[in-house]
């Protein structure tokens, strides 16, 4: 199946960027810290001039640490860009990010004139997450479905800051499956929009390839099966996504299996490294049984 998806609401939020992008002071465009180059709208940097970005990694508690660093090292290559890895629902660590804001807007922060910050990223990256804890109460709505935001809100932290929340925002054209199936894999993509069997499949092969060691642990697996629609089947066995006669519901594993590798009961995972090659990706879909 391939994975399309691109809700109305995304092309009127593209242009609301646009324009706002020019009474802005910084960009914080909020990324998923397990996979910073599928998560991220590449349109930005087109958006954003000459405007100091911070790469927010959110979820940094759940993705790999070592490929984290890699990722920092990778985005502080380009002129103005600031890294920063952390959890959105931390305050301690969201301090910093005030911190770095009035770092790259010296001139603004002061009584008057607040360093004006607009925080982007595709749907359930964690954008009204990090607001609510910076603000320190529920402001802007959160849930675990994409396509929560869906107009720019403004709010003033009082501390100098003020930030502009916009609604998600992904690519206009998904030519790049692996960098969908990744989305999806990670939660960021609509259910109507996938299909579960074939995410779980994909992420199954994905785990098999890169974290076998994980799989095993948290599935009570002496070995692997060959195949990743096997891996799924295992799954699905060991959480009881059974039907009668003991058969495993492939469907209701593979979207338990999703769950959980959300939710970091798997372990800390990066779905993709700085310098993924293409026709690894493909060869991934393929090992899956999806058409790249």
């Amino acid at each position: 199946m391939t994975i399309r998806w691109y809700p109305g609401h995304m092309s009127k939020a593209h242009e609301q960027i646009s324009e706002l992008i020019r009474k802005i002071d910084v960009i914080i465009e909020v990324l998923d810290a397990r996979l910073p180059f599928s998560s991220s709208n590449h349109l930005l940097e087109e958006l954003r001039r000459n405007k100091p970005c911070i790469k927010v990694l959110n979820k940094n508690d759940l993705a790999d640490p070592h490929i984290t660093k890699a990722w920092v090292q990778n985005f502080q290559k380009v002129s103005g860009v600031r890294a920063l890895p952390l959890s959105a629902k931390r305050l301690g660590e969201t301090k910093l990010l005030v911190k770095l804001c009035k770092q790259l807007a010296p001139n603004r922060g002061k009584p008057g004139w607040p360093v004006r910050a607009m925080v982007v990223g595709i749907p359930n990256a964690g954008k009204s997450t990090l607001i609510n804890t910076l603000a320190g109460k529920c402001i802007a709505k959160v849930g675990d479905k994409p396509a929560i935001t869906l107009r720019p809100q403004q709010i003033d932290l009082h501390n100098g800051i003020l930030l502009f929340d916009t609604p998600g925002l992904l690519w206009p054209v998904m030519d790049d499956q692996g960098g969908a199936y990744r989305l999806a894999t990670s939660g960021a993509i609509g259910a109507n929009a996938l299909d579960y069997t074939n995410v779980g499949i994909f992420a199954a092969a994905y785990m098999m390839r890169r974290y076998p060691n994980l799989l095993k642990e948290r599935y009570k697996l002496a070995e692997l099966p060959e195949a990743p629609h096997e891996v799924v089947e295992a799954i699905g066995r060991y959480l009881g996504c059974l039907v009668s006669g003991g058969v495993v519901d492939v469907h209701r594993a593979a979207e338990a299996f999703l769950r959980e590798l959300r939710a970091g009961k798997v372990g800390r995972v990066s779905f993709e490294e700085p310098g993924t090659a293409a026709d690894g990706e493909a060869e991934l879909l393929q090992y899956s049984g999806i058409e790249a």
